[in-house]
């Protein structure tokens, strides 16, 4: 059975616990990184299920591709700051693990979507 929602599939999903993670701990940072590191995590964050999202919903698999790849590339960001944050010691290594394994399964799970999206006749159309 096709997909009709982004919202029924894991990848987004999964995202969006993602999200929830960083919010997490990122509302912990210092005040003065507000404007800074905290933004900048948690705006690369909210870019993973949007992109997954905005993909999905433009209805052509090609768009749905492309779109999965920005949202890998803001899965490496969130990656990238979560390793900032923790060298400032601002996240303890459990939480620093916890947000790496959460982004190493959304990152897998793009992964497998696109490959299913090139490798198949997929439901929705190339236009």
């Amino acid at each position: 059975m096709p997909i009709k929602k982004y919202s029924e599939l894991i990848v987004w999903q999964k995202a969006m616990d993602l999200v929830d993670a960083i919010y997490r701990y990122s509302s912990r940072f210092p005040r003065d990184e507000m404007y800074s590191l905290t933004n900048q995590i948690r705006k690369a964050g909210v870019s993973v299920p949007s992109n997954i999202a905005e993909g999905q919903a433009q209805g052509t698999t090609r768009s749905f591709i492309h779109h999965l790849g920005i949202a890998y590339g803001s899965l490496c960001e969130v990656e990238t700051q979560a390793c900032n944050a923790a060298r400032r010691r601002y996240v303890e290594s459990q939480a620093l693990d916890e947000l790496m394994k959460l982004s190493a399964d959304v990152g897998r799970l793009i992964h497998g979507l696109m490959r299913s999206l090139r490798d198949s006749r997929h439901p929705m159309s190339d236009r």
